[in-house]
């Protein structure tokens, strides 16, 4: 199956995207909480970025797309692909607010909490959703094909991309990536307590090693240290101290700095000369301005400046974010070939109606699996053993 992801996309418009090691997720990092009240705008914006992703992979380049669509997303949508195309910065919006929400999470919490709830919040839908996609792609009539039943099993553990493996849902190298900051951040700032005098000198240990990392071309330190996202997550870092004191100039000079190098990245990604061989050619002033724009929605959250977004229904969008990011993609390419070659229905229905049965099927993941599996397994992993004693 084909496992392209969206942080690239330089091919030609008559040709699949090559493999790539960049984008796709939404933070899974969960409800964000300060005190007994949740920013439930932070939850919308989530739902936007897994948005723009999901528009992304249905009309934002070619592939496995245009097998479900009967054509090239460029036919489908003569202009908005092009828009489209640049749905993949929702990946770096996630990981801005994955740094916040995750230094939110692990303060005042001890090494064995956090590991908890961590766990107990990524691992139900996604083991619900290797599951659901192997067996849908396993049946006949589906065109796609499923991978192996060793890489299927392999891929429970989250574990399949160091190792080599087929990936079952295109988008879970983002979990590979929020694995990797979560090691980080437990191991650096968690294992000894968080307070903000460790969270600065780990953002700041963080961002040069990265640089240094980057200039030194060693794949190991790349795999470690992650330069191309390692500042967005240490600018939503910054932007909790921020939450948690508005005046912190220091703070403040960490979202900038995690800002100033995470658009490079974005740029240096996403980028290409003009060539009208390309499916899509995207405006580095636009790349820029969709980075700043996430920096600042999350930055309005952390100041209070959209505390009046706090609409209820924030909630459940929220809570539908993380299933609807596992399984819109692999499973949208199913929909739409129902929808659109087989029902006949319009392109734009066709997408509208895939968002829709997407967000339909990630309510009954997290109503079904998540609302008993995850407090379940938070209970077990944060049990502690009973000590064995000796028979006189």
């Amino acid at each position: 199956m084909n496992t392209a992801s969206p942080a690239m996309d330089r091919s030609p418009s008559h040709q699949p995207d090559a493999p790539e090691t960049g984008v796709t997720l939404p933070s899974p990092a969960g409800p964000a909480v300060r005190g007994t009240g949740r920013l439930r705008a932070l939850d919308g914006l989530r739902l936007i970025a897994a948005l723009m992703v999901a528009a992304y992979h249905y009309g934002g380049r070619d592939g496995d797309i245009a097998k479900a669509w009967g054509s090239s997303p460029q036919t489908q949508f003569p202009t908005v692909h092009e828009w489209f195309a640049y749905g993949p910065l929702g990946v770096q919006i996630f990981f801005v607010i994955s740094g916040f929400v995750i230094c939110m999470s692990g303060w005042g919490r001890p090494l064995r909490s956090f590991f908890a709830s961590r766990v107990s919040r990524l691992m139900p839908s996604y083991w619900a959703a290797i599951i659901l996609v192997t067996l849908i792609f396993a049946l006949p009539p589906v065109a796609y094909a499923a991978v192996s039943p060793s890489d299927a099993l392999l891929n429970l553990t989250m574990l399949q991309q160091p190792l080599g493996a087929d990936r079952v849902l295109g988008v879970c190298w983002t979990l590979w990536v929020e694995l990797r900051f979560y090691a980080l951040f437990a191991l650096c700032v968690v294992l000894r307590g968080v307070t903000r005098h460790r969270v600065v000198l780990f953002c700041a240990a963080w961002t040069l090693a990265a640089a240094l990392a980057d200039a030194s071309g060693e794949p190991f330190l790349n795999l470690v240290l992650m330069p191309e996202y390692a500042p967005f997550f240490v600018g939503g870092i910054g932007l909790y101290l921020v939450h948690r004191d508005r005046r912190d100039v220091l703070a403040w000079g960490i979202v900038a700095v995690g800002w100033a190098i995470g658009q490079h990245y974005a740029v240096a990604g996403l980028w290409h000369k003009p060539n009208p061989e390309y499916f899509s050619y995207r405006e580095p002033v636009i790349i820029i301005a969709i980075v700043t724009a996430g920096f600042a929605a999350v930055a309005a959250i952390a100041t209070g400046l959209l505390n009046r977004v706090n609409w209820r229904w924030l909630t459940v969008a929220g809570a539908l974010t993380y299933p609807f990011y596992l399984v819109h993609e692999h499973l949208g390419w199913v929909s739409i070939e129902v929808l659109h070659q087989h029902a006949g229905l319009p392109s734009w229905a066709t997408f509208l109606g895939t968002i829709a049965v997407m967000l339909t099927l990630a309510w009954l993941l997290n109503r079904y699996v998540e609302k008993w599996a995850t407090p379940l397994l938070r209970r077990v992993l944060n049990r502690r053993p009973t000590p064995q004693h000796a028979s006189s």
